[in-house]
């Protein structure tokens, strides 16, 4: 019984020991420190601009704003960024990438507006109809139950 005890025991000093040597990071993986190229993203970048460019010339201006038209262009131009974001060992969207999508979508989509349709209220029948139907189950349900409550004779 005391030698399981002290297996057990060995056992927990281990874990423990295994347990500190990862948490101080000795056990030899080590982390490498990634630093973002800004500057050869940045140079890159507008290549991928270029590229949606000449892409978005095939579409008609007045088509721009039907994402229907061009979205295979938009996700090529949105693959090549993140593409040369991780070529500058970048994540992907950073604040700069950010900045340069914006840039391409105020100058193909700024004339795009949602066009919100306006509510309105439906014809007097129909909402007459709507209204009154609920209020009329209503009342012929509390009548049934008033009915049956009376006749408790039946119920018997």
């Amino acid at each position: 019984m005391e030698t399981h005890a002290f297996w057990l025991v060995q056992l927990f000093l281990f874990a423990l020991c295994v347990n500190g040597l990862m948490t101080l990071g000795l056990t030899g993986a080590h982390q490498k420190v990634i630093v973002c190229n800004e500057s050869l993203m940045l140079e890159k970048l507008p290549r991928c601009g270029k590229s949606f460019e000449e892409m978005m010339k095939k579409v008609d201006s007045k088509k721009w704003c039907n994402l229907t038209e061009f979205i295979t262009y938009y996700d090529n131009f949105s693959l090549c960024t993140e593409r040369e974001a991780s070529a500058a060992r970048c994540f992907w969207p950073n604040r700069l990438a950010q900045g340069f999508i914006i840039g391409i979508h105020k100058q193909f989509f700024s004339n795009c507006t949602s066009e919100k349709v306006p509510w309105e209220d439906p014809p007097d029948e129909i909402l007459i109809t709507l209204i009154l139907i609920p209020v009329l189950l209503m009342v012929a349900m509390t009548s049934l139950v008033v009915w049956c409550s009376k006749r408790s004779d039946i119920l018997v």
